[in-house]
């Protein structure tokens, strides 16, 4: 642990474990104020040129795009030869996997106050010429006000205008086609996957699914939208709009983040 985090912090249990680390609690010892505290061992990435890249690249953009009320706030990084901790905002309210899990279908109302702040979240982001990639369920937070924050950057890259990203990047379920197909992609693949989020809160399953990872990314690439009548039957027409909009295999039609949050389903006050 470092000395200069232990003097500004007093780490507390463990609260979560990722590939290369663990994130604690953690609470100032200037105001006694809760935080998150990311932990990742350099050491398990020495090797690794791609994910020793993203390891500075998590902590430097987060900082970018933390200004925003809906993406979780860096407040400190502290580094030694050993470990980076980075300070994040507290979310202990839990993430939208467990909300999902523990209440699977949601109602059109319900579901557009988490589209609502995760696309402004994102549109946000884009602005800044930053792509999250990795947006699923499990990196949608919320604080103890019930507040949406968009986290986990480690996926995320910075382009500049008109520049294109490459390389197998995301989670099953949620990865664009473009992705797994190996071209050249852009900020959009973040639509895709707050696209898959919508339908999943309508419908309580996803989009496209399969038996194994292959299986799964076979259906992703294939793109066959549908909307089963006993699922579908009580959703708007806008927001089945909305889902082929965001939804779409052609990125030129593909809806941008701020196309989204124009839709009139994003801005429409019930579930009709």
């Amino acid at each position: 642990m470092s000395g200069a985090l232990e003097r500004d912090y007093r780490v507390g249990e463990e609260i979560g474990r990722g590939r290369y680390g663990v994130v604690s609690s953690c609470r100032s010892v200037a105001t006694g104020e809760c935080f998150a505290v990311k932990s990742i061992d350099k050491r398990l990435i020495r090797d690794d040129a791609v994910d020793s890249q993203c390891l500075r690249n998590e902590a430097k953009l987060t900082q970018l795009v933390s200004g925003h009320p809906n993406v979780v706030r860096l407040f400190d990084v502290y580094e030694d030869d050993e470990f980076l901790h980075v300070v994040l905002e507290y979310c202990g309210s839990g993430d939208l996997f467990e909300r999902i899990t523990d209440r699977p279908v949601y109602s059109e109302s319900e579901a557009r106050r988490v589209m609502v702040p995760l696309m402004e979240a994102v549109a946000h982001c884009h602005s800044l010429g930053v792509a999250h990639r990795d947006i699923k369920p499990d990196n949608i937070l919320f604080n103890s006000y019930n507040e949406l924050k968009l986290a986990d950057f480690g996926s995320a890259e910075c382009l500049g205008d008109g520049e294109l990203m490459s390389g197998i990047v995301g989670t099953p379920y949620y990865v664009a086609p473009e992705v797994l197909a190996g071209r050249d992609y852009n900020e959009k693949v973040d639509v895709w996957s707050a696209g898959v989020i919508l339908y999943m809160l309508l419908a309580g399953i996803p989009p496209f699914y399969g038996e194994s990872a292959g299986d799964i990314f076979d259906a992703v690439v294939r793109a066959n939208l549908r909307f089963p009548r006993a699922i579908f039957s009580k959703v708007s027409s806008e927001g089945k709009d909305l889902l082929r909009r965001m939804l779409c295999r052609d990125t030129s039609r593909r809806l941008s983040a701020a196309d989204v949050l124009r839709h009139p389903w994003m801005a429409s006050s019930g579930d009709s």
